[in-house]
């Protein structure tokens, strides 16, 4: 009889030659429990997904109270589904006014897919402008965006028409030009190595776009629902996008994105051709009903307040020799190191002793920080213990 992990290798397709293969049976809170009962501190929310922690009460029962009504119904965007309603109403009435018309998604890179349609659409403009180092997904589209030819060149032709800009760099702005139908950025770069921009730059950004008629799409995917001490990343800079995208911790630990827009910017895609984005799983009723339970219970639970003493207490006990900075905002931090060697080796050993963390896609010799919300003080001095343990054991 093979085993459970010999059947994920011969029958679940591998993104890697090199897989975790770590086993999990339940997770609860900070912690995921493996078939020996160990515990493992999620030190990466499930990258950015677990802002709550696992299995929160609250979730559960709202999922589960859907479940007893109905799941699936219809594709999306015909028929009127209670938590598809409520769950947008919510997200409105947090966000600036012109932030009005929510559409969602089964994932990121479809809220992504979805916003590069609609500013082509709505501007009648072709070309589109991103970051050297961004990601924003995998699949054709948000691939052509993403900043990092090793992860796309296998995979051209891409989309025409995009080029790309240094984050940061006020220089760069004036090639936002008439012809750009959008300029899409991370609010605060992730898979860069979390890379936090200044506010003049993102002002200007702003300001570009203003003179342009180029729509600003922010791409808050890991970067909103408190992870950076804000409800969303823009509060940080001053500024409102055309276009903001969200999913990961937008579900509360289901499948779900969403791109959200003006009423007169989103209604280009009622028309001309009608149906111009279509979904059929996008803003599952199942999944919106985590996800408005998810965002009540960080409001209610006044959990983002407490993100900037965390992110100090990180700063304060994370202090090494081997340590070259750390960097970010909130519970969204990179510690970087000499080399990715060395964060690897670092990183399994954390892993081997209980504390699961990661590297970031476009900056190996950092390690990823980002754990729920709702970590405390002394598990983030646990946590701290393990990973200076594991720099030690390599830096002697």
């Amino acid at each position: 009889m093979p085993t459970l992990r010999q059947l994920f290798l011969a029958h679940n397709a591998q993104t890697t030659n090199f897989p975790l293969l770590l086993e999990f049976e339940r997770a609860e809170g900070i912690y995921m429990y493996d078939t020996a009962g160990k515990a493992h501190t999620d030190l990466i929310s499930g990258i950015g997904v677990s802002s709550l922690g696992h299995s929160n009460p609250k979730v559960i029962e709202a999922i589960k109270e859907q479940v007893d009504k109905y799941m699936h119904l219809m594709v999306y965007g015909e028929y009127v589904q209670t938590p598809q309603v409520r769950f947008a109403e919510k997200l409105v009435s947090l966000l600036p006014e012109n932030l009005q018309s929510v559409y969602f998604t089964n994932s990121g890179a479809e809220a992504v897919e979805g916003a590069l349609k609609l500013a082509k659409r709505f501007t009648r403009r072709q070309q589109v402008v991103a970051c050297n180092n961004s990601y924003h997904g995998s699949t054709q589209g948000a691939l052509s965006v993403m900043g990092n030819e090793e992860f796309k060149q296998a995979y051209r032709p891409l989309l025409p028409g995009v080029s790309f800009i240094r984050f940061n760099e006020l220089a760069d702005l004036q090639l936002i030009t008439e012809q750009t139908a959008c300029v899409i950025i991370e609010t605060i770069q992730g898979e860069a190595g979390i890379r936090v921009p200044d506010a003049n730059y993102m002002q200007a950004l702003r300001k570009r776009c203003d003179e342009t008629g180029t729509l600003l799409i922010l791409d808050e995917i890991q970067a909103a629902f408190g992870r950076t001490g804000k409800l969303f990343a823009f509060e940080h800079f001053g500024i409102v996008p055309d276009i903001l995208l969200l999913a990961k911790a937008l579900g509360g630990g289901m499948p779900v994105g969403a791109f959200i827009s003006s009423n007169v910017i989103m209604d280009a895609l009622k028309e001309n051709p009608i149906l111009g984005h279509i979904t059929t799983f996008g803003g599952h009723p199942v999944c919106c009903a985590a996800g408005l339970a998810a965002l009540q219970v960080l409001l209610d639970e006044n959990l983002i307040p407490g993100v900037a003493q965390k992110e100090a207490l990180f700063r304060k006990l994370l202090v090494h020799p081997a340590i070259k900075e750390i960097r970010g905002k909130g519970l969204m931090l990179a510690i970087e190191l000499e080399n990715f060697d060395l964060n690897k080796k670092i990183i399994d050993r954390c892993i081997e002793h209980g504390v699961i963390t990661d590297w970031f896609l476009h900056c190996s010799n950092s390690m990823r920080i980002a754990p729920p919300l709702i970590i405390n003080n002394s598990e983030i001095e646990h946590a701290c213990d393990v990973i200076t343990e594991a720099i030690n054991h390599y830096s002697r």
